[in-house]
This record gives C-alpha cells, sequence and structure tokens, in this order.
C-alpha cells in the first residue's frame, strides 16, 4: 500500500497542500514522477488561486461545512478537487471525484470518506452544471 500512495498523483498533491498548509515557507519541490507536470499544476494552481477555491466551496456549502471549522486533511482534498473541477474541464467530474475518493482512503476513515463523496458531488454539480 506504501507503494501504491507513492506513486499515486493525486495522493502526491495532497501531501505537498498539506504541507504547504502548516509550512508556508517550505520550498516546493517536485521530484521525478511520470505525473509531475499534473502535480506541479494542480498544486501550484491551488495554492495560487486557494482564495477564490475557498470562496467557490463556501458559496457552495456554507450550509453544510465551514472552511475554518473543517479538518485540514479534507479541506486541502476539497481545494484540489475543487481546483480540478474549475480549471481542469478535459477531466470527467466522476474521474475526479473517483481519484479525490480513492486519495482518501491514505488519509480518511469511512465516514469522512463519506461525507466528502456528498460535498465533491454537491461542488461538482454546480460548478460544471
Amino acid at each position: 500500500m506504501q507503494n501504491e500512495s507513492l506513486r499515486n498523483p493525486r495522493v502526491i498533491v495532497v501531501q505537498k497542500l498539506y504541507s504547504q498548509e502548516f509550512n508556508k515557507e517550505s520550498k516546493l519541490t517536485f521530484p521525478k514522477h511520470r505525473y509531475k507536470k499534473f502535480i506541479k499544476d494542480v498544486v501550484l494552481g491551488t495554492l495560487e488561486r486557494k482564495e477564490l477555491i475557498e470562496e467557490t466551496i463556501e458559496q457552495h456549502l456554507s450550509e453544510d461545512l465551514s472552511i475554518k471549522r473543517t479538518e485540514k486533511l479534507l479541506v486541502v482534498i476539497l481545494l484540489a478537487a475543487t481546483f480540478e473541477f474549475l480549471y481542469r474541464p478535459q477531466i470527467s467530474v466522476n474521474i475526479i471525484i473517483n481519484e479525490y475518493l480513492n486519495t482518501s482512503k491514505f488519509f480518511l476513515e469511512q465516514n469522512q470518506k463519506k461525507y466528502l463523496n456528498a460535498i465533491l458531488d454537491k461542488i461538482s454539480k454546480k460548478i460544471r452544471a
């Protein structure tokens, strides 16, 4: 399972974004990976547009969730997935949701995964209506 997680590009995306959340001064590096360009694009794109993405999430989920009170790891996954919904129109919503649900199994408990699925589904329907 460890090797599988290290090869999954979205697991790497989540790890990079999560580490930036707590260590904003750390230099981001992107080791050699067959999806290096994708990983770099999603991580840097999410960081560059973080405020806009947070606003988008809050706009659509104000009654369901507060970013300020939600576990950081869940927020990081939501940010990356929402970035893809907004800026990766060539990737289908179902693929994005499935990939982040698969990624979440390395980080979240089962009940959090169900919650994530519901939120991603709701956001995707509003963004890609």
